[in-house]
Formats: structure tokens, sequence, C-alpha cells
């Protein structure tokens, strides 16, 4: 009734299939301890033995075909387990070989007496220099050098961890890798960290190992040289051929699996993380070179003519190596034929190209497309107009808002019309237009009253009234008010136009980081430890964005930082740091906008309508329907009043009204600019050319 019940619980509320591993360790402790405490038979010294011996070759070949160490982070606790299994076995063959040494060589097993008959000859002396040198071999050399690659390699991995966690940090702020690809990347960095830690403790276990079968051997001899001439009154020279052949046997059959795993400890320690495993890396790297093999084969034939020289060794080696080095060369020319064979197979044959990641190409960010009658004005070789321009765009836009913006990749488009062009950002479309060849645009700024003949259009920067005329009314239209453009600035201004429109869409993550790059060589301390210490770097980009979709030049770098790393501590959230750095910026935004020292000319908001906003703020956040119908009404006849007394499009609120308003009328006027008034200097008259909310 027990057994049938724990069975059930081992069924049902027990282990699963396939839990029963986790029984393995607690198993090997307490056969460990039985093995040191319980008495062994023969038989079962055999098994375990043997046992002992496959467990130190399987460790040896997985260290071969690991090809990063972590492919076997067990090894420092499987080396724990080995070392205890082989010190208990060690107790055990030690309690039976005194017990029953006397009754033959058998006594503690076949395993034992194979070693200490067949390997050594059954010559204890010989057995014993056999001992002693794989002792040394193994603690000298083999477990001396891994422990001191181990020790360093865990110097160099805690050393190694701030940087790799940076560099993960950087990659992650830059976009290249996602967070849970970032949180496995840590979780790596930190394992390697703890294995070579464990490896520099784990070497240890495989010295004392060395010693210990010293001692161990020592202590056997004495031992059973006291007990077959005492106890059994065997004589001195019986006794020492019995005990110490066994004594003999059972040191080597402990010591070479040792040798064994201390093998494998050094090829865990010495290895380089590769794609290959331990015995591609030694053939790929030895035998690659068929020179190498031809010089080799050149020095051991010299060696093989000197007389006295074991001749006919020297040469066959001789020999084996120039065939060789002969098949390594003649493999390398039938992959390069087969290579090149391959390539004019699939340059021949467009069918059976495989779909690869070169057929995917990144989206510009910023491009143009224009029909084959505009290729002569962007083609470098024609001197083309329009690429000069651009380029002196570029420069103009970088001085202006103080971040470069990408290079323009142009690009021919059959299917456009011959003199048609388009503008792209990031694959989607901000603008186009189309030029009549030949021809001069006359754009009527406003106040032209005359007609003109020539073709009616609309000039696509600002909407204006505009005609194409030729090339000898060209005088004519500038007297009577018209400005008269060439093609060429004509794209030029329209590409202008929407540059500084889309301007924050410009400003990447990738660019973000270039510009930091750049500020740090002027400042360095200023922007050390600033991203990701002070802020992230999607807060920082998302921050920059901000600025530039509402007008504000992000040149002075110096004061923003400064402002970010003063209130970052205390504050996250990016639009409440958006707030504290236009303030800081407060100087150079009032200049923007009002040069000089003058009054200046802005829009107000009356006080029922900014008390009723606030109160939506605190409420909901939305303007009710009704009244952003209103505001925006009211805005659009202070814009034009604004236009008509030559003012510039500003809409001056309180400092906790002002992101909303920014971003709600935003959208309905991309020319209004909407001010806090804790950004406006204090020694500025300000005049409310109207009011926004007055009945």
């Amino acid at each position: 009734m027990i057994k049938n019940k724990i069975v059930s619980f081992l069924s049902t509320n027990g282990l699963k299939k396939g839990h029963y591993q986790i029984l393995a360790g607690p198993l090997l402790i307490l056969l460990i301890l039985s093995m040191m405490v319980l008495p062994l038979p023969a038989f079962m010294l055999d098994l375990f033995f043997t046992f002992n011996i496959a467990l130190s070759i399987i460790i040896l070949i997985v260290a071969l075909f690991t090809k990063r160490v972590l492919d076997f982070a067990a090894f420092p606790t499987v080396l724990l387990f080995a070392t205890l299994l082989r010190l208990s076995l060690n107790v055990a063959s030690t309690r039976v070989v005194l017990l029953k040494g006397h009754t033959g060589s058998n006594a503690a097993g076949r395993v034992i007496e194979a070693f200490g008959h067949f390997l050594v000859g059954g010559n204890f002396a010989i057995g014993i220099v056999v001992f002693i040198i794989l002792v040394i071999i193994n603690f000298m050399v083999i477990t001396k050098g891994a422990g001191r690659i181990a020790e360093v390699g865990a110097r160099f991995a805690l050393d190694g961890m701030p940087g790799k966690q940076m560099a993960i940090d950087a990659d992650l702020n830059a976009g290249l890798i996602g967070e849970d690809e970032a949180k496995a990347r840590r979780a790596e960095v930190t394992q390697e960290a703890d294995f070579y830690g464990s490896m520099d403790g784990a070497s240890k276990f495989v010295r004392g190992d060395a010693i210990a079968g010293l001692l161990i051997m020592a202590i056997t001899i004495i031992g059973g040289l006291l007990v077959g001439v005492v106890q059994h009154g065997m004589a001195l020279a019986d006794a020492g051929q019995t005990y110490v052949l066994l004594t003999i046997g059972d040191g080597l059959v402990a010591q070479i699996p040792s040798l064994i795993i201390s093998t494998a400890a050094g090829v865990i320690v010495t290895r380089v993380t590769s794609q290959e495993n331990i015995s591609e890396q030694m053939l790929n790297q030895l035998f690659k070179n068929p020179q190498v093999l031809i010089l080799t084969a050149v020095v051991i034939g010299l060696l093989g003519l000197i007389p006295g020289m074991p001749n006919l060794v020297f040469l066959l080696f001789t020999a084996i190596l120039i065939l060789l080095s002969w098949w390594i060369n003649k493999q390398k020319k039938n992959d390069t034929t087969a290579s090149t064979k391959q390539v004019d197979t699939q340059a021949t044959t467009p069918s059976n190209i495989e779909a690869s990641w070169s057929d995917v190409s990144i989206e510009d960010i910023l491009a143009m497309e224009v029909g084959y009658g505009l290729i002569p004005m962007v083609d470098q070789t024609q001197n083309g107009e329009l690429l000069g321009r651009i380029r002196s765009l570029r420069k103009k836009f970088a001085q202006t808002f103080g971040f470069l913006p990408p290079q323009v990749h142009i690009r021919d488009n059959l299917s456009l019309a011959p003199y048609q062009y388009k503008l792209f950002i990031k694959g989607g479309e901000i603008g186009k237009g189309e030029i009549v060849n030949n021809k001069w645009l006359a754009i009527n700024p406003g106040n032209v009253a005359e007609t003109i003949d020539g073709i009616a259009t609309t000039e696509p920067a600002f909407g204006l009234p505009a005609v194409w005329i030729d090339a000898s009314n060209k005088e004519n239209a500038q007297i009577l008010g018209y400005t008269v453009v060439d093609t060429s600035t004509m794209i030029a201004t329209h590409f202008n136009h929407l540059l500084q429109q889309f301007a924050s869409d410009l400003l990447g993550r990738v660019e973000t980081q270039e510009l930091l790059d750049h500020v740090k060589q002027d400042i360095p301390k200023l922007v050390e430890d600033f991203i990701p210490g002070v802020i992230t770097l999607t807060t920082f980009h998302k921050i920059l964005q901000n600025l530039i979709a509402e007008k504000v030049s992000i040149r002075d770098m110096r004061t923003i930082i400064e402002t970010i790393s003063e209130h970052a501590p205390n504050q996250n959230d990016a639009y409440q740091l958006l707030s504290l750095v236009r303030i800081a910026l407060g100087r150079v935004i009032t200049q923007q906008w009002f040069p000089g020292n003058g009054a200046i000319n802005v829009i107000g908001l009356n006080v029922n309508l900014e008390r009723l906003l606030l109160q939506a703020l605190q409420n909901t956040s939305n303007v009710e329907p009704g009244l952003a119908d209103h505001i925006i009404q009211q805005v659009k006849q202070a814009l034009n009043q604004q236009d008509a007394i030559g003012a510039p499009p500003v809409l001056l609120v309180n400092h906790t009204l002002r992101p909303m308003l920014s971003q709600f009328l935003r959208p309905h006027f991309p020319q209004l600019v909407v001010l806090s008034n804790l950004e406006i200097t204090d020694n500025r008259e300000i005049k409310m050319t109207c009011q926004i909310g007055v009945e």
C-alpha cells in the first residue's frame, strides 16, 4: 500500500515525465558518500572505475566540440563532481586493497589488476615512476597552466563587464537591438564572468586532486606493507610486490581520468570563441597553407639526408608532407573553380538566382526623383546647377537648425513627366512640382495688379500665383513687380521650404548620436556620461525633435545639455524637460522672432479664455469642440492681422498652456509659433496686437 502511494505521488503530484533528471545530482552525492562509507565488492569497483574513465572521456569530447565557453557552462560543477567521484573511488579501493590485498592481485578487481600488471609490466618500480610522471604532467603542466589562464580570464572578464554593458546599452539606445536581445546579451555577459570566476576556483580541485593522489599512494603503500607484514605474516618482499602493485594500479586508474579532465579544463579556458570547435580550428589553421607544409618537408628531408640519422623515417615524413601539401593545394584550386562556375552560372541563368538580403534596400531618408528632362540639372558631369544649390541649402540648414541633414539621394524616374520632380522623406512623398523648359517663373508677391503674358501656374513652395514667361519678357516682369527666378532656383526654394517644414523628421536617433559625437569633440566633459548616465538617447532625441518641430534651433547644445543634466535627476518626463529647455533658450528664441531691443508685437489670449483652458487642462487635457472651432477662427484672423502689420506669427500664452496650444494649433497653422511668457526676456516690452477669445 505504501509502495502504491509513493508511485502515485511520483506520477501525479511529484516528478513529471522528463523531470527525473533533477535526481541526478542528489543520487550522485549519495553514491559518492556510500562509496566512502560502505565496503564495495571487486566487481562494483570495476564498474565504477570503468564509469569514471568513460565519464572523463565524455567530458573531454564535449569540451572539444564546444564553440563558446558558455556552451559548457556546467563544466566547473561537473569538474567538482568528477573529482569527488574519483576521490571516493580512491577511498573505496584503498579499503579493499588493505583488507583483501593479501589474497592476490585481483583482490581489488580486474581493472586495478590490469593497470598494475599489464600497463607497467608487473614492475612496481616502473609503476611508481610512471605514476609520478603522470602526476607531474597533470600538476605542474596542465593544471598549473589552465589555472593561470582561468585566473587571468576571470580578471579580464570582470574588468570588461562595464564596457560590454555600455556597448549593449548604446546598441539599445541606438535602436540596433531590442529590449529582449539586450536582456539576453546582458545575461550572457554576466554568465561569462561567473563562468571564468568559477573556473578560477574549480582549477584548484584538479590541483588538490593531484596532491591527494600522491598522499593516498604513499599512505596506501605504507599501510599495505604494515598490514601484510604485521597482520598477515607476509615477507617484506612479497608484501611490497603485492601491495605496491595494487596501489600503483589504483593510482593509475585514478590519475589517467584526472589527466583527461585536466586536459578538458585546459581546452575550455584556452579556446577562442568562434563558429568552429577546437578540432576544426586546429585543422583549418594548421594545415590551410600548403607553403608551410612544403617548407617543413624541406627541413625534414635535409635532416633525413644526414648520415647517422633515421633516414627512412625522416624521408617517409617528407614524402607524406609533400603529398599533403599537393592535396591541399588541389582542393583550394577545385574550390576556387567551383565558386567561379557557380557565379558564372548564376550570372547567365537569372531564373536560378535566389532572393537574398542584398535585394532588400533601406529606404533613403531624403530623396528626390526627377523626370528625364531634369537630368542635366542634377548631373554632376554636366555641371548641373541644382546640385550646387542643394549642397548650399544643406549647409545653410545645418547652420540654422544645428544639425546636419542627411544627404539627398537623387535618382531618375521614367514614370514621371519629363520635367516633373518629387521629394520624399523616408519613402513618403512630401511635395512635387513641374517646370516648363526654357522658361522663367514670374511670381506675384501679392501686390502686383497687372498681368503678364505667359502660362499661369502656382509657385510650389508658398502657393503664390505665378506665370511661366519667356526669357525676353523677364525684364518687363521685374519692372511690373514680379519676382522672377530660373527653374533651378524655383526647385531649390521648394526643396528648402519642405526641408524646414519637415526638419524634425530628418533628426533621427542616428543623427542625434552623430550630433553628440560632434559636440563631444569640442566639449568632452559636458557629454561624458550624459548618455545613458543622465538621460536615455530616446528621451534626448524626443526633446531635440520637439524643439526643431517648434522651429527652435538646437545650435546651443551646451545650454540644452546643461539644462537637462540639471533637471533630469528630478524630472524624467520628456515634455517637462522640453519646457525647461525652452525657458533656458528664451533669449535665443526671443531674438529669433523679435530681433533688436524694441517692443514685440504678439497675439495674446483673453483672460477668460485662458482661465477656461487652464480648467480644461486640469480636467481632461482636451478642448471642447465648439470652443476649438472658435479658437481656430480667431487665430486665423489674428494671423492675417499680424501679416498686415508685418509682425511675426507669434502667440504668447501662459507657460502651463503652451504645450497644449502648440500641439493643438500646429496642424492647422504650421507657420504659427506658440511662445510661453517665461521664454520672453524681461527687458522687452510686450504689445498685444489682438487677443484670442474676445467676443
